[in-house]
C-alpha cells in the first residue's frame, strides 16, 4: 500500500489504468528534473540514479505495467540526457552499455519487487475486509441468539420474577461486554470501559474508580463483567447505592503477573456477612478459580469490601496507558 499522509494512492489509481501511466510519466519529470538539477552543481553523477525511485513509485501506484514503463522510458531519458556526450541515442562507450544493462535490470528487479508487495497489500486488505465482515455477522447472530435466551427465560420463569430478572440482566452484562470484545476485534475488553457498562445507570458523583487501562482476554473479561455486574446488583438493592449518600470506589493495580482488584463500599447501610451462602453466591467466589485467581468478600460493618486477584499470563502493552478517574467513566454519556 502506498500512502501519503493519509491518502492511499493505490486505491485511488486503478492498476494498469490511463492514471496510472499518467502517474509514472509525472515520477519520470521529476525524476528528469531532479537529475538535471544534481548535475548543476555535481559532475559524474551516476546518469540513471534519480529513475529507480520513479519507476519504483510507478509500480508500486499503478502496477507492473507503469513500472515496466517508467523503466524504460526512464532509461531512454537517462541516456539521451545525462550521458556523455549528451543527446547521442546509443552509449558510446562499454562502461556507458554496461551502466544503461546495469539499470534496466535492476529497475525491472525493484518493478517486479514493488508489483509482488502491491499484490501481497491487497491480498491482506482483502483478507482483513473478510475477517472483519466474518466477525460483524458472528456479533450479529450472537446478539440474536442472547435475545432469543433472554426472551425463553422469561417465558419459562415468568412465575419467578425474581430469578427471572437476575438471568436476563447476567445475560444483558455478558452482552455488553460481547460487545466491548468485538470492538477490539475479539481481542478482549478493558477494564475500565466493563465497569462503564456495569455503573453507568447510577449516580456518577457517588462512584470512583482508578487504575491503569488493562486489556483483558476474551474469557477473562466475560468472567470480570459477570463480578462487577454481581457486585453492583447488590451494592443497589443492599449495598452503597441502595441509598443516599452511599459511595463505591473501585482500585486496580498491576504487579507482573497479578491484577489486583479492590471493590469498596462505604457510607451505605451496615452489612453482614449472610447466613446462608446460596448458588450465586457460591458461583461468585468461585469464578475466578478457572484462572488461577481468587475472590475475597469481607462484609465490613462500613461496607462490603471485595478484593479481586488474578494472574495475567500475556498482558498486552495498554497494561502502562494513564490512570482514569471517575470522569472517565462516564465520559460517553
Amino acid at each position: 500500500m502506498v500512502a501519503f499522509h493519509g491518502v492511499n494512492f493505490r486505491k485511488l489509481v486503478p492498476a494498469g489504468s490511463a492514471e496510472a501511466y499518467a502517474f509514472a510519466t509525472f515520477c519520470l519529470a521529476i525524476a528528469g528534473l531532479v537529475r538535471w538539477a544534481i548535475g548543476l552543481f555535481v559532475e559524474g553523477v551516476v546518469p540513471f540514479a534519480t529513475f529507480f525511485p520513479a519507476a519504483l513509485f510507478a509500480a508500486l501506484v499503478g502496477g507492473v505495467g507503469p513500472g515496466i514503463f517508467a523503466a524504460i522510458l526512464g532509461g531512454i531519458i537517462g541516456w539521451w540526457a545525462f550521458l556523455y556526450p549528451p543527446m547521442t541515442w546509443f552509449p558510446v562507450t562499454p562502461a556507458q552499455r554496461i551502466s544503461l544493462i546495469a539499470y534496466l535490470i535492476t529497475s525491472l528487479i525493484i518493478v517486479w519487487a514493488a508489483d509482488h508487495y502491491r499484490k501481497l497489500t491487497k491480498r491482506l486488505e482483502d483478507e482483513e475486509k473478510f475477517r472483519e465482515l466474518a466477525v460483524e455477522e458472528l456479533a450479529h447472530r450472537l446478539k440474536n441468539k442472547v435475545a432469543t435466551i433472554q426472551s425463553i427465560v422469561s417465558l419459562r420463569l415468568r412465575e419467578d420474577p425474581q430469578a427471572r430478572d437476575e438471568i436476563v440482566n447476567c445475560l444483558g452484562s455478558l452482552r455488553a461486554t460481547d460487545d466491548l470484545i468485538i470492538a477490539t476485534q475479539g481481542k478482549g475488553a478493558r477494564i475500565g470501559d466493563i465497569l462503564s457498562a456495569e455503573l453507568r445507570p447510577y449516580e456518577a458523583a457517588r462512584i470512583s474508580i482508578e487504575g491503569p487501562e488493562i486489556l483483558l482476554p476474551p474469557k477473562l473479561a466475560l468472567t470480570m463483567a459477570l463480578l462487577f455486574h454481581e457486585l453492583a446488583t447488590n451494592a443497589a438493592k443492599y449495598g452503597a447505592l441502595s441509598r443516599s449518600p452511599g459511595k463505591i470506589s473501585v482500585r486496580w493495580s498491576y504487579s507482573d503477573p497479578w491484577l489486583n482488584l479492590e471493590w469498596r463500599e462505604s457510607e451505605g447501610p451496615p452489612v453482614s456477612v449472610p447466613n446462608h451462602r446460596g448458588f450465586g453466591t457460591r458461583l461468585f467466589l468461585r469464578a475466578l478459580e478457572q484462572f488461577s485467581g481468587n475472590v475475597d468478600a469481607n462484609f465490613s460493618s462500613t461496607g462490603l469490601v471485595c478484593k479481586l486477584s488474578v494472574p495475567l499470563s500475556d498482558p498486552t502493552p495498554s497494561i502502562v496507558a494513564p490512570t482514569l478517574g471517575a470522569s472517565r467513566l462516564f465520559a460517553a454519556d
